[in-house]
């Protein structure tokens, strides 16, 4: 089955990054700018409860997710200087198999983040 999902996990506090807002751009390739398709927030798990694409919606291109790290972090109450060091974090990615799932797990702190691609 295709589609794209994420997974977001708090490295600070050890657990699934839950209410955390996600959007979904599509990168147009005549002129490379961000064309907006949707937002979504992370359920108690980390994870979404619908995939950001599913089969009929997977198309070959460039595509970014912005993660809005840094209402994440301050509603955890932290002690931390305004503004965050990571107040979003975006991903470009591209998409070059439509019969493929892509998965974008992002690992973040308040000071760094990884991603990758998952299965």
């Amino acid at each position: 089955m295709s589609g794209l999902t994420t997974h977001i996990l708090d490295l600070t506090h050890g657990k699934p990054a839950a209410n955390v807002k996600v959007d979904l751009y599509v990168v147009t390739e005549a002129s490379g700018i961000l064309e907006y398709r949707k937002s979504v927030v992370t359920n108690d798990d980390g994870r979404l409860d619908t995939p950001l694409l599913v089969e009929d919606e997977m198309k070959v291109g460039e595509y970014e997710l912005v993660f809005y790290v840094g209402e994440y972090f301050r509603a955890k109450e932290m002690e931390l200087t305004e503004p965050h060091f990571l107040e979003r974090v975006p991903v470009r990615f591209c998409i070059s198999d439509v019969e493929a799932h892509y998965h974008v797990p992002l690992l973040v702190s308040p000071w760094g983040y990884q991603v990758y691609r998952g299965s």
